[in-house]
């Protein structure tokens, strides 16, 4: 009898820590903190990567950060047809993380030079996780603000050019397109969210020229601000769930994102992250949306705005 309950009792220990493992918090592979990074700074696998201005850059950065800017992980189509922000071609991508020094074992910190640049910042994770690195990727909670304010080291030295052999890419499906967008409307489990200022959600501004006034039918409204308080970090768990829910975003949805270009909206999906759920963003977003036909990509406004 004695040994039966020595066994339950193993069996119990045995799962309840099965049990924590999986209820782990998203947020401890997401975020990492400033006490975290500097007792790393010296890693061999570490690459800590700066989104912001460059002159700020060049004045003081964390010592071995490379500086990286948008054209670096992003294309910009200025033809008449084309889009504003995309993701790169694969091997294009390839190329240009590796030209940042990124290896395949490469443990990777972003971290932003002040709250104008959150979305940028998010957008590089979000590159990083649709180029597979997602698991070993976080962002400096806080950003160079906090890292400042904290009095932890910094240097003007830049570094050098560290390019790597990167291999093969191992794409995940993050980035959708507007058929993808389309098949999803009013699915269940799927919650499709505009991350623009709530004037744009309504209708009362369009933004750029040519952008249809309203949302995606069924878009439910989520402004991009919300993601992070305006200390620059993350927004608490508890706020984030507050948030999602009043918008009605149910827990487990995949939330398919976008915004004007696709680059406000990575910040939401960010939060959506650390709340757990699955994640796409819709890279075209309203500026692809609004040039499609309006009877298959239907617009809506809130009720008492008229037509969209």
């Amino acid at each position: 009898m004695r040994l039966v309950l020595r066994s339950f009792c193993v069996l119990t220990m045995l799962a309840a820590v099965g049990g924590a493992q999986t209820a782990s918090d998203p947020r401890d592979a997401l975020l990492v903190s400033t006490a975290w990074l500097e007792q790393h700074l010296k890693d061999p696998n570490l690459t800590v990567l700066f989104i912001g201005d460059d002159n700020e850059y060049k004045k003081t950065h964390i010592p071995g950060a490379q500086n990286v800017q948008m054209e670096d992980f992003a294309i910009e189509d200025n033809s008449p047809t084309g889009l504003a922000l995309e993701v790169p071609p694969t091997e294009t991508l390839r190329n240009r993380l590796g030209a940042l020094g990124i290896t395949d074992q490469s443990r990777i910190v972003v971290y932003s030079g002040g709250r104008m640049f959150l979305a940028w910042t998010t957008r590089l994770l979000l590159t990083l996780d649709y180029a597979g690195f997602g698991d070993r990727t976080s962002l400096l909670d806080g950003g160079m603000p906090a890292w400042s304010k904290e009095h932890r080291p910094v240097t003007d030295v830049v570094p050098p050019k560290r390019t790597s052999a990167l291999g093969a890419l191992n794409v995940k499906p993050v980035i959708v397109n507007a058929a993808f967008v389309k098949s999803r409307i009013g699915k269940p489990g799927v919650s499709i969210v505009d991350a623009r200022a709530q004037a744009f959600y309504d209708g009362v501004s369009t933004g750029s020229s040519g952008a249809r006034k309203g949302h995606i039918a069924g878009a439910k409204s989520i402004p991009y601000t919300g993601a992070f308080g305006t200390d620059d970090f993350a927004r608490p768990t508890a706020e984030l769930q507050s948030i999602f829910s009043k918008a009605g975003v149910a827990p487990g949805d995949t939330v398919i994102g976008y915004c004007h270009i696709g680059q406000q909206a990575t910040a939401m999906l960010f939060a959506a992250r650390l709340l757990g759920h699955p994640v796409r963003l819709y890279d075209g977003s309203f500026q692809d949306w609004s040039r499609r036909p309006a009877a298959e990509f239907p617009v809506e406004l809130p009720q008492g705005n008229g037509k969209p």
